[in-house]
Formats: C-alpha cells, sequence, structure tokens
C-alpha cells in the first residue's frame, strides 16, 4: 500500500515538475523583455533564450523579429551591427521582401543616427528601396523617403529633399491623426516619423532661406512636443531651429536661450550639438564677448577630433577661430586650427563631391596650404617640418603611384574574371578536362577501370558537382570514396583523367568557383568576412582560401570583394536622383 501511494506521490511531483521545465514559448520572452528601455543590455536575459529557440526550430520569421529586438536593446554600436546584419540574413531565409527592406533601414539607421556615416547609410537605404518598391507597407515606404531625404539635404539637394519630407510628413500626421491602433509602439514610430520629418524639413527650408516657412514650421514642432516627455530630443531640434532664427533676426540673447536648451535635450546627437555650439558661439561673437565665443567654438573641434564628422555649414568654425588667433599672432594654434580645416576639408570632400565644389571658401585649399607652410616657416623648427613634408610627399607620390599601378592590374583582373562570370566558361570550366604534366601514377601503375565503374563515377560526380556537396567541411578523397561505395584509387583515376587535376586541386576549384558566383550574384556575400567565406565553402583556413582564391582568380577576395561593391555602388547611386517618387508613384 506505502509502494502505491509513494508511487502515486511521484507521477504528481514528476508532472509539476516536468510542467516548470516546460520550454517558453516566444510571447513569454517578448512580454519579458519589452518592459525594458532602448539600449538595456538586461533585455538579453531573455532575448538571448529566445534567439535560441528561434535558431534551434529554424524559425526565420522569429529569429528576423529577436535580431532587431537585439539591435534595440544593446548599447555596443559594433553589436548593433552585427545584430543587424544577423537580421538581414534572417529577413533573406524568411523570403519576405519587406522584413528584407526592413533589416536594410535599421543597419542603415545605425549608420547615420550613431556613426554619422552617410555612404554606408546611403547603401544600406538604397537597397532597401529595391526590395520595397512592390510593397504595400505604406509606413515602410515612407520611412526609406525620409532617411532618403536625410542623404539629400547632407548632400545639398535641399528642393528634393523637401518633396520628400512633404509625403513623410503628410503621411505620417495622416496616421496620428486616424490610426485606432492598440500598439503604443505603433503611434510611438509614426509620432516620432512625423516630427524628424518636419524637423529635416525646416533644415531644408533654412539651406534655402525660406524664413517664413522655417519659423511657421517650428512653430508647429515646439506646440507638437510641448511637455511630452517622450520627444525630448524632438524637441530639442525644434528649440535649435528657433535658437538660429532668433540669432539670423539679431536677437543673440533669445537665440543663445533657446540654444542652451535645445543642448540640454540632445542627449548624443554630435552633430546637431555642434551646430548649437556654433550658433552660441556667433551669438556671443555678436554680443562682443569674444571669449565665450571661442569657448564654444573649441568645443565644436573637440567634437570633431573624437568623431571626424563636421557638418559642411560647421566649416566657418574653424575659419573664425584661424583668424581670431591670427589676430592674436599666436602662430601656434593659427597653424593648428588651419591643419585642423585641412583635414575637414579632406573629410567633407569624401562624401560632398558635387556639393564640396559650391561651399563658399575664405580659404581655398592652395591657399591653406600656403599659409601653413608660412606659419611653419615662422615657428623654431619650420624648417625641418618643410624639409619632412617634402620627403613625405616624396613617398606619398610614390606610394600613390603605386597604388594606383596596382589598382590598375587589379581592376583589369576583376573586368577578366567578371567577363568570365557573365559567360558560361567560369562554371563550365571543369566539364573540360585538360592534360596534365607529371601525373601522379605512370601509365604502367594506373588501376584497370571498366568503362561502367568509369561512368557511374562520372555521374556520382556530375552530382556531387551539381548539389553543391563538395562545401563539406573536411572532405577527403577517402571519404567521397565511401559516399561513392567506391575506392579512393579509382576516384583519383577518374577525377585526374576526366577532369585533368588531382582531388585536392579538383575541390579546391569546384569550392573557389561557387563562392566566386555567389559573390558575384548575390550581394548579402559581400558582407561576410574572409573567415565567413571560406566556412561557407568548407575551407578550414582563411589564409588557404585566400591563396586558393587568387591562384584560380587571378585576384585576392578583398579586392574583388571591393571592386564589386563599387561596382554595384556606381550603379545605385544615380538612383536617388529617381527616389522622389518613392511614395508619390502609391
Amino acid at each position: 500500500m506505502k509502494g502505491y501511494f509513494f508511487f502515486i506521490f511521484f507521477l504528481v511531483t514528476g508532472f509539476v515538475f516536468s510542467k516548470d521545465k516546460d520550454p517558453k514559448s516566444y510571447d513569454y520572452y517578448r512580454a519579458k523583455y519589452e518592459i525594458f528601455k532602448e539600449n538595456d543590455d538586461r533585455a538579453f536575459l531573455y532575448l538571448n533564450p529566445y534567439i535560441k529557440k528561434a535558431k534551434k526550430e529554424n524559425n526565420p520569421d522569429e529569429l528576423f523579429q529577436a535580431y532587431k529586438d537585439a539591435v534595440f536593446y544593446t548599447k555596443s554600436i559594433n553589436r548593433k551591427l552585427q545584430y543587424a546584419d544577423s537580421c538581414i540574413d534572417a529577413a533573406y531565409k524568411s523570403k519576405h521582401d519587406d522584413r528584407i527592406s526592413a533589416s536594410y533601414v535599421m543597419r542603415g539607421g545605425i549608420y547615420y543616427s550613431k556613426l554619422k556615416k552617410y555612404r554606408p547609410a546611403l547603401d544600406e537605404y538604397l537597397m532597401a528601396y529595391k526590395y520595397a518598391k512592390n510593397s504595400s507597407d505604406l509606413y515602410l515606404k515612407n520611412k526609406i523617403a525620409y532617411h532618403l531625404g536625410v542623404i539629400k539635404n547632407y548632400l545639398g539637394y535641399h528642393e528634393e529633399a523637401i518633396e520628400l519630407f512633404k509625403n513623410s510628413v503628410r503621411y505620417f500626421e495622416t496616421e496620428v491623426n486616424t490610426t485606432n491602433s492598440k500598439f503604443a509602439n505603433e503611434i510611438y514610430n509614426n509620432q516620432k516619423g512625423y516630427l524628424n520629418s518636419l524637423h529635416q524639413m525646416i533644415v531644408s527650408y533654412r539651406h534655402l532661406k525660406n524664413t517664413k516657412k522655417v519659423d511657421s514650421l517650428t512653430d508647429i514642432g515646439l506646440l507638437k512636443t510641448f511637455n511630452n516627455k517622450d520627444f525630448l530630443l524632438e524637441r530639442g531640434y525644434f528649440l535649435k531651429s528657433r535658437g538660429i532664427s532668433e540669432f539670423n533676426n539679431n536677437k543673440y540673447l533669445a537665440a543663445i536661450e533657446n540654444l542652451d536648451q535645445s543642448l540640454k535635450l540632445m542627449r548624443d546627437d554630435f552633430a546637431w550639438m555642434s551646430v548649437d555650439y556654433f550658433y552660441i558661439g556667433k551669438s556671443y561673437l555678436a554680443l562682443n564677448n569674444e571669449d565665450l565665443a571661442i569657448t564654444n567654438f573649441k568645443k565644436i573641434d573637440s567634437i570633431f577630433n573624437k568623431q571626424e564628422f563636421l557638418l559642411p555649414e560647421l566649416r566657418e568654425n574653424y575659419e573664425l577661430l584661424i583668424n581670431h588667433y591670427k589676430k592674436k599672432k599666436d602662430s601656434e594654434k593659427q597653424l593648428y586650427y588651419t591643419t585642423q580645416l585641412l583635414k575637414a576639408d579632406s573629410i567633407i570632400s569624401k562624401d560632398f563631391a558635387s556639393l564640396s565644389l559650391k561651399i563658399h571658401r575664405e580659404y581655398d585649399t592652395n591657399t591653406l596650404i600656403e599659409e601653413k607652410g608660412r606659419l611653419e616657416t615662422a615657428n623654431t623648427w619650420g624648417i625641418y617640418m618643410i624639409f619632412g613634408l617634402l620627403i613625405t610627399a616624396t613617398i606619398l607620390v610614390y606610394v600613390l603611384f603605386k597604388r594606383h599601378k596596382k589598382g590598375k592590374e587589379t581592376l583589369d583582373k576583376y573586368h577578366i574574371l567578371q567577363e568570365k562570370l557573365l559567360t558560361d566558361n567560369y562554371i563550365a570550366r571543369l566539364e573540360k578536362p585538360t592534360p596534365i604534366a607529371n601525373q601522379e601514377n605512370s601509365e604502367d601503375k594506373k588501376p584497370q577501370i571498366t568503362e561502367t565503374i568509369k561512368k557511374d563515377l562520372l555521374l556520382k560526380l556530375r552530382k556531387f558537382e551539381e548539389k553543391k556537396q563538395f562545401n563539406q567541411k573536411g572532405l577527403t578523397i577517402h571519404k567521397l570514396a565511401i559516399q561513392f561505395e567506391t575506392n579512393s584509387n579509382y576516384l583519383s583515376h577518374v577525377i585526374n583523367e576526366q577532369k585533368g587535376m588531382n582531388f585536392n586541386r579538383y575541390l579546391g576549384d569546384l569550392r573557389i568557383r561557387h563562392i566566386t558566383y555567389l559573390l558575384f550574384e548575390k550581394n548579402i556575400y559581400l558582407n561576410y568576412t574572409i573567415d565567413s567565406l571560406a566556412k561557407e565553402c568548407g575551407i578550414a583556413s582563411r589564409q588557404n582560401f585566400s591563396d586558393l582564391f587568387f591562384e584560380i582568380n587571378g585576384i585576392r577576395p578583398t579586392d574583388f570583394i571591393r571592386k564589386r561593391k563599387q561596382e554595384i555602388e556606381d550603379i545605385n547611386y544615380p538612383k536617388i536622383k529617381s527616389a522622389t517618387s518613392l511614395v508619390s508613384d502609391n
């Protein structure tokens, strides 16, 4: 009887404990981590098992959501980019264009908002635009339109940017006023989209000197963000705009007051903080308080040193500092800020091929270089510095010549490989046997193979190639012979005779040609590291992969990837001109 009761107790407790150990659902994990705010790593206590569960169940839909949320909750910018990469990969596996587009927008947003790297941001936005062309998701399309407008603003295409922002403002405002969504984040996203579009429109009109539009839109922005703790950063943007307007109206004290309030709300948006400091400095300069003006101008230099980013309109900041120290006859600081201005010009010109020509410069590049030389001569070590510059210039010319020569050779090799990839010759290469010298087995040692066995092995090799089984890691001729139900001598003989190469070369050739084709045809592989590419095609060593790639294709994989990305960028970049129709077409 005691044994019976013990058995019942064991069943009941076992049931209870087994119930506690039941795997949690995706909704359970999501509900747990959604209580945390952005950039709160505590969310990963629940996000990590969420990701693990999605991977184990091979569920790309949930994996996409998990990585998207991981981007939101991690503090690290590098990890945000890594999670964004994983999100793109999961989106492709889900075969859902809207998800692919959204993941590219997210990655572009990291480059723009966190790093202010506009070129890579543009690449991501153009990819998002490509996948959203046939989408019915108007929120996604307007979000892409907004980001493309931001890039246009940055490049100086303000009138084109305004058209994009008008559409996005109209859409987001309509959604805010009419949505009945129960999801707080959906309402928040539409409000945020509206306010940011409004701010960027103000930036466009300010550059076009349309003060009436600037003032009216700024009033709307300040009204919409009044007493709203959810949009303090956006309120900071509108206070910035109000401060700049006050400065332009010669109301310098009011300008300083608004810009100071803006700074308190900006948090880590270093680009717009620099604009605040600049106009605070100019206001103090107009009030004849030169010390406070220079203090604010120097803060912009500190941000520039840390971030290596400067908006083109802030170039004047360095001209003001140079003039200040020129009047003070402080040649050391004059030289420092002259060098900083040259550095800023160099960085700006990389992103502003067309815009840099339109920027008014009091100091053109040649004048700055001459002035720099004069200032260096005036210093005690000026002669030595000039001598050093001459040596550096000579070395630089030599290095640039060598780099140009190497770049031309690499480009020629890329074009040769590209031509092969665009024909059937590249993939069909292994179907045409070529004789090889110094074969491993002499004629008298060749194994005797019947035609039936040979045909069978050739058929299996064809299937082996078609099914891409050559990507198996650690594959040897002995392992393949076992899979083919033959012996390694027979297999080796057939490969040598029919493929014109030994097994190792045959296997490497298949792998490299396969991964080269993927790199050429599928852009996502261009974002893989060399280590990942090597693993993708079954090659254990990064160095072996790189050497074999070069031996077969005549170009290093890093050079091929760089040239392919450049080629895609050259094709896609003009498309930004047509992006204005993104929303209006719908």
